[in-house]
C-alpha cells in the first residue's frame, strides 16, 4: 500500500495549510468503495518525550472484527504540534506502518477527524487522498462546529454543523457515554461512515479499529 499522491512533509505550518486547501478538492464525498471484507484502523503515540513518533495499524475482517494483520512504525517527529495540522506531525509515521502490511484494506478508520476540520481536511481525508483509499474520521473530541445532543441509545445520531453546513455526525456508539465524531475522510457518504462506524463498535464507545490500534500504537 502505497501513496499515489506525493508531497514533501518538511513544510513550515503556514506551507501546510496551503497543501491542505489545495488537496480538499480532491475530497470524494460519494461511496465509491468496494465490498468491506477488511477494515483497517490506525493511531499515534509518542515515545521519548514526543521525540518519537510511533504508529500502529491493524486490519480485522469484517463482520467478525478478528485481527488479520497488524504493523508499527517508529520514526523521529520532525513536525510541531499545531491544531489542524495533525496529519503532518502523524502521516509518515502512519504511511510506514501501512506499507509494511500484506493486506490492502477495503476502508480505513482514523482516530481523527475528517471533514470535521476547520479546512475540510482532517487526517482521514489527507490518508484517504493520498492513497485513494476509503477512508473515515471517527474523533473522540470536537474539533470544530456545534451540535445537539444525541438520544442516549446506540445508533443515535445528530448532524455536526459549522456555518450551516454539516460537516460530521456526532454518533452514540455505546448507552450512557460519550458519542464519538464521525466525518467522512474520502470515497465515502457521511450515511456510510455512520454506518461502517458502529458496524466496527462492540460493547465499547470507540470501534474496535481504534481499540486495537490504539493498544498496539501505546504497547512498549
Amino acid at each position: 500500500m502505497h501513496a499515489v499522491i506525493e508531497h514533501p512533509w518538511n513544510l513550515s505550518p503556514a506551507e501546510a495549510i496551503a497543501l491542505q486547501q489545495r488537496l480538499r478538492r480532491k475530497v470524494d464525498c460519494s461511496d465509491r468503495l468496494s465490498p468491506v471484507h477488511c477494515v483497517a484502523g490506525i493511531d499515534v503515540g509518542f515515545e521519548d518525550g514526543g521525540n518519537i513518533t510511533r504508529a500502529a495499524a491493524v486490519v480485522l475482517d469484517l463482520p467478525g472484527l478478528q485481527v488479520i494483520e497488524q504493523a508499527v512504525a517508529r520514526r523521529p517527529t520532525t513536525f510541531p504540534y499545531v491544531p489542524g495540522l495533525l496529519s503532518f506531525r502523524e502521516l509518515p509515521a502512519v504511511l510506514e506502518a501501512l506499507a509494511k502490511l500484506k493486506t490492502t484494506p477495503d476502508l480505513i478508520l482514523c482516530d481523527g477527524q475528517g471533514l470535521a476540520h476547520p479546512r475540510r481536511f482532517g487526517i482521514a481525508c489527507h490518508l484517504g487522498v493520498i492513497l485513494d483509499l476509503p477512508t473515515i474520521g471517527v474523533g473522540k473530541t470536537r474539533l470544530c462546529g456545534r451540535h445537539e445532543e444525541p438520544a442516549n441509545q446506540k445508533g443515535a445520531w445528530v448532524p455536526l454543523l459549522d456555518r450551516g453546513e454539516t460537516i460530521g455526525a456526532v454518533l452514540r456508539t455505546r448507552a450512557g457515554v460519550k458519542p464519538v465524531y464521525v466525518s467522512i475522510g474520502h470515497r465515502v457518504s457521511l450515511e456510510t461512515a455512520i454506518r461502517y462506524t458502529l458496524a466496527c463498535t462492540t460493547r465499547y464507545r470507540l470501534p474496535e479499529t481504534t481499540r486495537q490500534a490504539h493498544r498496539l500504537a501505546s504497547s512498549s
